[in-house]
């Protein structure tokens, strides 16, 4: 059996792709491994690009089934006995994915894992997180938007933050590193989130079986927060939106009527 299985999803991001399965292929995780590119149905030559790689297999579809579903067929066309769901916008330097897996291996009861990611400048990333309720999603916003403008107390703190090994409620499906065991023994991903929350769902589907997330900052991979939602913002905030709401009547239904307000008023 082949050891690990890398499915990315891509929906047109063809330059990000190509950069991700260069640095695939020039970094080559040492452990056996086949990759998995999903297209969602891309106009910029995505999946022609992809096919070019002759190690890779590439599963096109005529319309975009979104993020989640993407994963699923991915995972089902793999044999790996682990699955890294990793996005098209992320590169992987070298050594990283090996390490990322020692570390995930050392872990038995740990359901998933998520690497530190950082940007093009080495800038950590907020990749995990509290499970998703309302004031767990202010504490975060208010740390977003210290991100977005560069504020140096808050980047010292996510600095900090992702510099120590955690067992957070859910890590990014960016780079998110399962057991096909486990992910088959929840269902896979749940495929009415089309784009967004599918990762704090998974890992929540997880922790019901008894499992910890594990976030590591010993593999560090690269994410670059590419094309794919800017080539069509409305459709992504509307997707954001769908996923939002779905969250909640799954998980909060009593919050529910209140999240569906906020959206109807802000749009």
């Amino acid at each position: 059996m082949i050891d690990l299985s890398i499915v990315i999803v891509s929906y047109n991001a063809r330059a990000d792709l190509e950069c991700c399965l260069a640095s695939l292929h020039d970094f080559p995780p040492a452990i056996s491994h086949e990759i998995v590119v999903v297209d969602n149905a891309s106009n910029d030559g995505s999946a022609d690009a992809a096919r070019r790689w002759t190690a890779v297999r590439v599963i096109a579809f005529p319309a975009n089934v979104g993020f989640s579903a993407g994963n699923n067929a991915g995972i089902r066309a793999s044999s790996g006995r682990l699955i890294l769901l990793l996005n098209s916008d992320t590169l992987a330097p070298k050594g990283a994915i090996d390490r990322f897996v020692a570390e995930f291996e050392r872990h038995a009861d740990a359901g998933a894992a998520g690497p530190r990611l950082i940007d093009g400048e080495g800038r950590a990333e907020l990749s995990f997180g509290d499970m998703i309720a309302p004031l767990a999603e202010f504490r975060r916003q208010r740390l977003m938007r210290g991100l977005e403008r560069d504020d140096p107390a808050v980047r010292a703190r996510v600095e900090s933050m992702t510099r120590r090994e955690q067992f957070p409620d859910w890590v990014s499906g960016a780079c998110l590193l399962v057991r096909r065991a486990d992910a088959d023994a929840v269902g896979l991903l749940d495929e009415r989130f089309f784009m967004y929350t599918e990762d704090v769902d998974f890992c929540a589907s997880l922790r019901t079986r008894g499992q910890r997330i594990l976030f590591t900052p010993n593999a560090e991979i690269v994410h670059l927060r590419g094309r794919s939602a800017r080539s069509a913002p409305a459709a992504t905030r509307a997707a954001y939106r769908r996923s939002h709401l779905a969250f909640y009547k799954k998980h909060h239904p009593l919050f529910y009527p209140l999240i569906a307000v906020y959206h109807a008023i802000t749009g």
